[in-house]
């Protein structure tokens, strides 16, 4: 599906076509070549679902127009003009004009968008220090959130929305591909139709790690150069300026394992570890400044008891620990 620039034909004609196919469905059952006819024209580009959905908004609003002239659209001499040269029947047509005009009359009243800006669905979920929560979503896609995470979820017509304030979430999303799902983090967005993945949001960068499926990434700039498509193994970031780094190889396996309450570490830096481990804890760990930021560590700890890797770790390392009279805690080189 075409999701990235203009549709090549007119808003206009795609409302047409849009509204031939409405009235086609309305008559029963399609035959298998049209049923193929009208799901190619859906995935064509996004708009297309896009104007369906919104006649299928309208058409349950046909109250808004009145009686008389309902009554007029549906006389059989109305003369509109078919978007195809097929020969559907004359209950087709009259459906066809109906749903032209009621297009034609809601948009020139400034309502056809207004009704796709009202959200069918809209919650807030948040968790608190050391908290992980599972969220189902009425689309049948489900939210994981890590600890200290804050989102809005906004689900309209012809998309789903969500916006991650702060944190981290995997969000294992149903497909459906007349209606991507969004997920906006300031920085950028990440659009997918079906898949698995992680998007986390700290103050200097937005991290995304696909776990399956495919998903676009996209920085604030919407240029064809700042985005990038990744696929099943692959992870990528936005950095604060909006800016999309190439794909690269992770593993997803580390990445993901805080859904099971693990803190992987793989070669990492004890800046990253620190950096990690203060997400789980009440005051920041800090690490001092010097060689002590630059040891790296691998080893698995349990999120929900950060105290017990403090503890090991002068036994892995060259380090000790401190508590500063904050009541936050240092590592520093012995």
């Amino acid at each position: 599906m075409t999701t990235d620039r203009e549709c090549a034909c007119g808003a206009q004609t795609v409302r047409d076509q849009a509204a031939f196919w409405f009235a086609r469905s309305r008559d029963g059952d399609l035959p298998a070549e049209e049923r193929a006819a009208f799901q190619a024209w859906l995935d064509e580009h996004d708009q297309h679902a896009h104007e369906y959905r919104l006649l299928q908004n309208l058409w349950g609003a046909a109250d808004l127009l009145p009686k008389a002239r309902l009554q007029a659209l549906c006389e059989p001499d109305a003369a509109v003009p078919l978007p195809t040269p097929r020969s559907p029947s004359r209950r087709t047509f009259v459906r066809y004009a109906v749903a032209a005009s009621l297009v034609a009359m809601v948009t020139a009243g400034g309502l056809y968008f207004g009704l796709d800006q009202q959200p069918d669905y809209s919650a807030e979920f948040a968790t608190v220090l050391g908290e992980r929560r599972q969220v189902p979503l009425p689309d049948g896609s489900v939210v994981d959130l890590n600890s200290r995470t804050r989102l809005k979820v906004h689900f309209f017509s012809a998309r789903r929305q969500v916006e991650l304030i702060e944190g981290e979430a995997m969000f294992s999303v149903e497909h459906d591909t007349s209606r991507p799902f969004v997920v906006q983090t300031g920085d950028g967005s990440v659009t997918v139709t079906g898949t698995r993945f992680d998007v986390r949001r700290d103050p200097a960068q937005t991290l995304v790690a696909v776990e399956s499926g495919t998903v676009k990434v996209k920085g604030r700039a919407d240029e064809q150069a700042n985005q990038v498509t990744l696929t099943a193994g692959l992870g990528s970031s936005i950095d604060a300026s909006g800016n999309v780094t190439p794909a690269s190889t992770i593993n997803t396996a580390a990445v993901t394992a805080w859904r099971g309450g693990k803190l992987v570490f793989n070669d990492a830096t004890l800046s990253e570890v620190v950096q990690e481990v203060s997400r789980y804890r009440a005051k920041p760990l800090r690490v001092a400044e010097g060689k002590a930021a630059n040891l790296r560590l691998t080893s698995v700890f349990k999120s929900d008891d950060t105290d017990a890797l403090l503890r090991a770790l002068p036994s892995i390392l060259p380090v000790a620990v401190r508590t500063l009279a904050d009541g936050s805690q240092e590592i520093f080189s012995k």
